[in-house]
């Protein structure tokens, strides 16, 4: 009963972290302000130059989705009980996961700057490696007991936890040659976490690496 106690409360911590990271996204809207009357063609300009924020905002909403998805699988579904390290890995992943709304109003203002590409990148690099330290560490400590899952969705959780780290990396690679390729990649990585289907195309190819990562 105490174990499932803890993780009760490590369930609730998660959602309302991530509730308020995800509120806190919206919060960067900014309603245009002007003094006296406005024209419908200057409030749409003004609008217009809320597009970059506006993609930030959806970009990073989504990458939230997936993480939260793939957290609450982890410490609700996965382990059966709650360790110390466990809850140590978890403030780690939640530390990261609460920059987000920096780094993702920093690209969306400065979306054409690589310094805003860079650190966007790391922040989605460093969530995905404590993420995968999450998993590694739940998977490894015989203490933790686990639900049984098959090799397919053992290496799938890997893949998909470790996808958009090397494309943020990938990412980071390529705004010292164009910005715009960078956000391309972003999307890519968050909507191939998205589709459920994404991973029948590479599964294949990334089986032996990433089970090799895994036993690492």
């Amino acid at each position: 009963m105490s174990a499932q106690m803890k993780q009760q409360r490590l369930n609730g911590l998660s959602d309302g972290i991530f509730s308020i990271v995800m509120t806190l996204l919206a919060m960067e809207f900014k309603v245009p302000l002007f003094d006296g009357a406005v024209s419908d063609f200057v409030l749409w300009q003004s609008l217009e130059k809320l597009w970059p924020v506006f993609i930030s905002f959806v970009l990073s909403f989504a990458l939230l989705f997936t993480y939260w998805r793939a957290h609450h699988f982890l410490v609700s579904i996965y382990a059966k009980t709650i360790t110390v390290g466990i809850a140590n890995l978890n403030a780690l992943f939640f530390f990261f996961i609460t920059l987000i709304p920096f780094s993702a109003h920093l690209l969306g203002v400065y979306s054409s700057t690589r310094v805003a590409i860079v650190v966007y990148g790391l922040n989605v690099i460093m969530i995905g490696i404590s993420l995968y330290w999450l998993r590694a560490h739940i998977e490894h400590t015989h203490e933790i007991l686990t639900i049984n899952i098959s090799k397919h969705e053992r290496v799938s959780g890997y893949v998909r936890i470790l996808f958009p780290v090397f494309a943020a990396t990938f990412a980071v690679f390529i705004s010292f040659f164009s910005t715009d390729l960078s956000i391309i990649v972003f999307t890519g990585a968050i909507l191939f976490n998205l589709l459920p289907s994404s991973m029948n195309p590479i599964y294949s190819g990334l089986n032996g690496v990433v089970e090799k990562i895994s036993k690492d």
